[in-house]
């Protein structure tokens, strides 16, 4: 497998543009098929997961292409609404096709999905919703079908504000009959953007952005063109990398109405933080102070997937930190490969206790899952000293060629690319 070498302790400095967001790409993708026509998107990234979600795109007849940031997806040679199971095991966002084959084919045929193993994601949820909206659910082994003759709209509260059941049910209730209504719905960004490229297409769908949101079922969709939002969690890796390199850093295409949590954060670190219309600065020339207490919480409060990436600011803090995780219970497995670089972290079930010590210092370190991973560059870039970075491909799956981001901004980090292994027999 590649692996990242970083030569840290050099500040970043710099502008540079943030790529379109991974999960709002992804359930749109998803969400291209119930169109009778083609959809052409743009800003999609070049990703692990995207080209996992074209290519089970591909396995169900569909034309796709990925050409640049531009994406061209017709639904029309779409034969079978049965997902191949070693495609799902790839990526957990698969399950976003459920809920759209469902709705235009009445039938979907899927597996349990995978990704990242930062603790229990169960798609109850998911099931539920669209069993509320009239769907037969049959499980044999690690299958399950999923039939509806006719979904009809429903009133629906989720139990927990679940991005991805939110997104499914809302793909699947833009086709059915009357009204549904979705309470505790999550409020995340993506979830506004797929309702936006869903109205593109001629959906009728209001509220998102809210904890409460109405579709009214229409009878078909139609191709379109739409512009995906840029990624706010890379934003975010950029900016704490800025302050943990103690640099001064740019970024453009950013919305920081999509990053208030973190930017509260960052200034209560003692980190300069500038807005302006979809730019933000960020410098940091001094030692960051201590965050007494953060918390991950649904959107708009602070997010588990920038969690251990700002922990690795809070490390090289001055004083003592608390960070407790309340979405996933796996996601402080990056704590063991920051202390083998010199942190003092503390890890008492779902909190971890971070006494900031003067420096960080480079030695080879495993990527566990997407997180972690951009979590270990940013430790590379702050640390003293070389910094190997192992099972990058995780990394792959949400950032657009990190280290050539980095690079841009003027860090020394290469990716070197594993060796094939030689073939005896053959010789």
């Amino acid at each position: 497998m590649d692996k990242l070498v970083i030569e840290g302790g050099k500040p970043l400095s710099g502008t540079i543009r943030i790529h379109g967001a991974k999960n709002a790409a992804l359930p749109i993708l998803a969400a291209a098929i119930l169109a009778n026509g083609a959809v052409e998107l743009h800003n999609v990234p070049q990703l692990l997961d995207i080209e996992v979600m074209l290519d089970i795109l591909r396995g169900l007849g569909c034309r796709a292409s990925h050409d640049g940031y531009t994406v061209v997806i017709d639904s029309s040679g779409l034969r079978t609404s049965h997902i191949p199971e070693d495609l799902m095991r790839q990526m957990r966002s698969s399950i976003f096709l459920m809920g759209p084959l469902l709705a235009k084919y009445r039938e979907v045929h899927i597996y349990q999905p995978g990704g990242c193993a930062i603790g229990e994601r169960k798609i109850d949820l998911h099931l539920r919703g669209l069993q509320a909206l009239g769907a037969k659910i049959e499980q044999k082994g690690n299958l399950m079908t999923c039939r509806a003759d006719q979904l009809v709209g429903s009133a629906i509260h989720l139990d927990f504000p679940s991005v991805g059941a939110t997104e499914n049910i809302m793909m699947a209730a833009v086709l059915a009959e009357g009204k549904t209504v979705l309470s505790n719905a999550a409020r995340e960004p993506e979830i506004v953007d797929l309702q936006n490229f869903l109205n593109r297409m001629g959906a009728k769908v209001s509220g998102a952005g809210s904890d409460t949101i109405t579709i009214e079922g229409v009878n078909n969709l139609r191709g379109t063109q739409y512009e995906v939002i840029p990624d706010r969690i890379v934003a975010g890796t950029l900016m704490i990398a800025a302050a943990a390199t103690r640099g001064a850093v740019t970024l453009t295409n950013a919305y920081s109405e999509h990053l208030v949590s973190l930017i509260h954060i960052l200034r209560r670190a003692g980190v300069q933080i500038a807005t302006s219309n979809g730019i933000i600065n960020v410098t940091s020339f001094g030692r960051p102070r201590a965050v007494d207490r953060v918390v991950t919480s649904p959107y708009p409060a602070f997010p588990t997937d920038l969690q251990s990436q700002l922990m690795v600011l809070l490390t090289l803090s001055d004083g003592v930190s608390l960070v407790k995780e309340t979405i996933f219970e796996g996601r402080f497995k990056h704590v063991d490969e920051l202390s083998r670089m010199g942190a003092d972290i503390r890890v008492d079930l779902s909190s971890a206790i971070v006494r900031g010590v003067n420096k960080l210092y480079g030695t080879t370190v495993e990527a566990t899952d997407l997180r972690a991973g951009a979590a270990l560059v940013i430790a590379g870039l702050a640390a003293e000293g070389p910094t190997v970075i192992e099972r990058i491909h995780h990394i792959d799956r949400g950032y657009d060629g990190i280290e050539n981001m980095f690079t841009r901004l003027g860090a020394r980090i290469k990716r070197i690319a594993a060796v094939p292994k030689l073939d005896m027999a053959n010789g």
